[in-house]
């Protein structure tokens, strides 16, 4: 048999290394943006300089062949389901048995005038950094627009090479859809502290031309026009599915999919950034562009293909980023704004960027996530704690078994029980 993955992501490399475990079938994977995986949140460290693209890649080149999967660097631009044939971008053909959809997503864009100038792009792909590298020495001013994960990214891969730098940001706060108040504006205060020029409440209306098919200067909705070089757009990514859209296949913003990854085609199965669940896990949604559940997707894709049909579980909810400075993490579910049944309370350090959030139910006391800035949590903890449902009192009692601060760094674990049980009414 012959399974073929669309995608050399966390997603569809997941699934052939899996599938290798379990059986000698032929597997190929196919992508035109890479030889070989590699890990994308590492694209900032590449251009900050403190890491080599050679670095970013988990498996050495020669892993691939030893472990007898296959590598095609092409790009599909049509699938054939009645015939189980894809077609490439090169006129040539492959045949598969099973076909596992891993395509991932792909940035925003919502037909603003200019934005296919030269200058303008996200931060996705290796061929993003490859653009930026190569206008690096033009960009004296660069406009991020869009205040998420990406964009704070951006922001500060452009400072790091001594770039000005305007972050516009649409709503009231920093990443005010997912932060509660506090934490918000603390990103804010810390985003300012690193010269970067952060305009709330700020949309853009347009990118101008210089007359050459280059980036000029943007025009935000107030009139105002700010001269630039360089304009990043990072509002949000979609699942990367242009060239299944009008086939047999069933999407909606994504490729749909039951909780075995099965789509309405036989044979065909979908994972990763592309997917839409129709019935997602209880508390998540239907569309979820994680890393880790990426990950999951794979490993489970590769469970069900080999004989065990596993249903898709990913678990407790969690996440991490960075802000600049400021490490993130986020276990369970902590809202912006909390349900009413939830209390949540908060320690913040009186001078550093440092927070903890603690939510939990009001009657039962059971603690359903916390937020964590600056100082780092154990997983496996947080994971344990959350998943046997211990009250807010078991788990203040012991908090400091949660720290995973390196040796040396100052422990707040005291003063952060103490603010925190003098909230609990």
């Amino acid at each position: 048999m012959h399974i073929a993955i669309i995608g050399n992501g966390i997603s569809g490399v997941t699934a052939a290394r899996y599938l290798r475990k379990k059986t000698n079938d032929r597997i190929t994977l196919i992508s035109s943006e890479s030889d070989h995986f590699f890990s994308r949140t590492a694209l900032m460290y590449i251009y900050m300089g403190h890491m080599k693209y050679e670095h970013t890649k988990p498996y050495e080149d020669w892993f691939w062949e030893k472990n007898k999967l296959g590598l095609i660097r092409n790009e599909v631009i049509s699938i054939d389901f009645e015939n189980k044939k894809l077609k490439f971008k090169n006129s040539e053909s492959l045949s598969y048995d099973k076909l596992i959809l891993a395509t991932g997503s792909k940035p925003n864009k919502f037909g603003w005038k200019g934005q296919n100038l030269n200058g303008v792009q996200g931060l996705y792909s290796y061929q993003d950094l490859e653009k930026l590298e190569e206008i690096t020495p033009k960009i004296k001013t660069g406009v991020i627009v869009g205040g998420g994960l990406i964009g704070i990214e951006l922001a500060e891969m452009l400072k790091s090479r001594g770039k000005n730098v305007i972050f516009l940001v649409r709503e009231n706060s920093f990443w005010d859809n997912i932060l509660p108040e506090a934490e918000s504006k603390m990103i804010n205060n810390h985003i300012k502290k690193h010269h970067i020029d952060l305009r709330l409440n700020t949309e853009f209306e347009e990118i101008i031309d210089d007359g050459n098919g280059n980036v000029k200067e943007i025009k935000i909705k107030n009139g105002e026009i700010l001269p630039c070089e360089f304009v990043g757009l990072t509002v949000g990514v979609s699942p990367n599915i242009e060239f299944l859209k009008n086939t047999k296949l069933d999407t909606d913003i994504g490729i749909l999919v039951d909780k075995y990854f099965q789509t309405n085609i036989t044979d065909v199965f979908a994972i990763g950034d592309c997917v839409q669940h129709r019935e997602p896990p209880a508390g998540r949604r239907n569309l979820e562009q994680i890393w880790y559940t990426g990950k999951i997707m794979g490993q489970t894709i590769a469970e069900i293909l080999t004989g065990n049909k596993t249903s898709y579980n990913p678990g407790n909810f969690f996440n991490s980023a960075k802000f600049l400075d400021i490490e993130y993490q986020t276990y369970g579910q902590v809202p912006a704004n909390p349900p009413e049944n939830i209390n949540s309370i908060f320690w913040k350090h009186q001078i550093e960027d440092k927070l903890v959030r603690i939510n939990f139910e009001i009657t039962s006391l059971k603690v359903t996530g916390v937020n964590t800035f600056g100082i780092r949590m154990r997983h496996d903890v947080w994971d344990k704690w959350l998943s046997e449902e211990l009250t807010i009192n078991q788990v203040l009692n012991s908090l400091t078994r949660a720290n995973f601060d390196p040796e040396f760094f100052k422990k707040h674990e005291t003063e952060i029980v103490e603010e925190l049980r003098s909230q609990i009414s």
